[in-house]
């Protein structure tokens, strides 16, 4: 579970880095990688986009239910 943890940050860090990019100096980071232009779109490119979105699935998931667990889970004292 660790390496998909680390995978799936790993690509929402690139998405998050990609986006900002995109904002702020109207350049896309992925689209450039894969020797596109910007707002254009290959495969490869797709498959990098549809991974980003997966893994932010991913995470929400994750967070919830993290945050499920703490709530169920009594307070123990130390």
């Amino acid at each position: 579970m660790k390496t998909l943890d680390l995978t799936a940050g790993a690509l929402l860090i690139v998405g998050g880095l990609n986006w900002g990019l995109v904002a702020l100096a109207e350049f896309d980071l992925v689209a450039w990688i894969f020797g596109e232009d910007f707002g254009s779109t290959s495969v490869a490119s797709r498959i990098v986009y549809g991974l980003v979105g997966l893994s932010a699935v991913y995470a929400i998931a994750a967070v919830l239910g993290r945050r499920s667990r703490s709530v169920q889970q009594p307070a123990t004292s130390h």
